[in-house]
């Protein structure tokens, strides 16, 4: 069946990836493999890119006509695809961010296929080997640049966060792009638009014709954050793990907006390596920001780090409230004492290979409810390895609520059951309350089921 606001259309790469093996072809037309299912969600994410859903079963339900196939021509490979989105296009021709990032939806999916089994080949694999597998796949995506001084900052935050968060995020990034600066992202809307959007005004009057807009996703949460059309680098990682990997790797400092469960798993996962004892003396700036509306939420979330992790863990960080020209001068700052510091340690600049991450951190966690309950929740073990815990409470949530796995489990299964020490949970209810009750857990307006329940008593 043919939607008004649906096209047919044959796309060629641009540049890139003009050549496949018969092998990855079969492979990925295969309509009942799981290479092409997963090329189909996230090429659908993509081309459905501007989209207000953060339900993914919505989406491949309204999109349930959608197909996709890799078709080969003399001179390369082509994409047929039928009965996609329309806002893909402008005059039935399609958008040239959204092709880009199409193309290497394809080429992270085959080469990550290629290169390395992830199901098996990487279950036992050493955090050495995990980091090189992390940089490989940076490489692959030609996301490192030779650069002369430290200047990718990671944001994190929200993709359902109040229009007037959304404003301040712009503003944070409009100074850091006007000191030169760069900018990475989960690559979806929300906290993840704002700063590359503020960037590139700022990197157009300062003339920078190259400025970078690195967007770093999985396919878990794809279909739920869809990449906004600044992001100019689009990688896939393979799982959250190596993403979240990837952002620590490749940035050189992070400024953390409001945001919910996701955002919170972001901030224990850097607070944790940060709290490993051999990452002591390595330099990496750290911002947690908003405007004056939002500074509850980051008193909330210092209090819960202070009661759950101690004092250590605030001291890796600084509150910067409603100013956003300070946390520019601070992240700039931050990058001289990076550079001195990769200097010093004859560390590269593109990849920080000297920063410390134990295992717990690398080794994906897919949230089962047998897992959940098994989380080790409780005082009296070394900090690291509880943030490293309270990192996958975190995810799982995530997984709950947006990932199509996630989801899949709470609707056979019921609510994940978190246990542990009833303090600390008290403490982790109390923050996931106040997360429901700003709607940080779902975009405004759509009513929150809860994918959790914190077991207390």
């Amino acid at each position: 069946m043919q939607y008004e606001d649906r096209v047919d259309a044959l796309v060629a790469p641009k540049g890139a990836l003009e050549m496949l093996s018969q092998n990855e072809i079969a492979r990925l037309s295969e309509e009942s493999g799981s290479l092409y299912d997963l090329f189909h969600r996230c090429a659908l994410a993509i081309l459905n890119c501007g989209s207000d859903s953060d339900d993914p079963e919505a989406v491949m339900e309204e999109f349930k006509d959608f197909d996709i196939q890799v078709i080969q021509q003399e001179r390369g490979v082509k994409l047929q695809l039928k009965n996609a989105p329309s806002s893909a296009f402008v005059d039935g021709k399609m958008i040239s961010s959204v092709r880009e990032m199409l193309f290497s939806v394809l080429r992270d999916i085959i080469f990550t296929e290629h290169e390395y089994n992830l199901a098996s080949g990487l279950e036992n694999a050493s955090s050495e080997k995990l980091t090189n597998v992390v940089f490989e796949l940076l490489r692959n995506a030609e996301v490192f640049r030779r650069i002369q001084s430290p200047d990718m900052i990671v944001c994190w935050g929200g993709h359902s966060i109040a229009r007037h968060e959304y404003d301040y995020t712009k503003k944070v990034g409009h100074e850091l792009g006007l000191r030169e600066l760069n900018i990475c992202t989960g690559c979806g809307p929300g906290a993840m638009k704002g700063p590359m959007k503020g960037a590139a005004i700022a990197h157009a009057k300062q003339r920078i014709k190259d400025g970078v807009y690195l967007g770093l996703t999985e396919p878990g949460i794809i279909a739920a954050e869809s990449p906004n059309p600044i992001v100019n680098q689009l990688v896939i990682m393979p799982d959250i793990e190596k993403r979240l990997e990837a952002f620590v790797r490749a940035g050189h400092g992070i400024v953390v907006f409001p945001g919910g469960a996701g955002t919170a798993e972001e901030i224990l996962y850097i607070l944790g390596i940060l709290l490993h004892p051999k990452n002591a003396d390595v330099p990496f700036p750290l911002v947690f920001t908003g405007p004056t509306e939002s500074a509850d939420y980051f008193e909330q979330i210092h209090a819960f780090i202070g009661d759950v992790l101690g004092a250590e863990a605030q001291s890796k960080y600084r509150i910067i409230i409603e100013d956003e020209v300070e946390v520019a001068r601070v992240m700039k700052q931050g990058m001289e004492d990076v550079l001195q510091y990769r200097k010093a340690h004859q560390d590269a600049f593109y990849y920080n290979w000297k920063l410390h991450i134990p295992e717990e951190f690398q080794h994906p966690f897919e949230p089962t409810h047998e897992k959940v309950r098994e989380l080790n929740l409780h005082f009296g073990q070394e900090t690291h390895l509880l943030a490293a815990d309270l990192r996958r409470a975190f995810s799982s949530i995530v997984a709950g609520n947006v990932k199509a796995q996630g989801v899949a489990y709470i609707k056979e299964f019921g609510p994940f059951e978190i246990h542990g020490d009833k303090d600390l949970l008290a403490k982790l209810d109390s923050l996931l309350q106040a997360f429901v009750h700003q709607q940080r857990m779902k975009l405004p307006g759509s009513a929150y089921v809860p994918c959790y329940r914190v077991v207390t008593e």
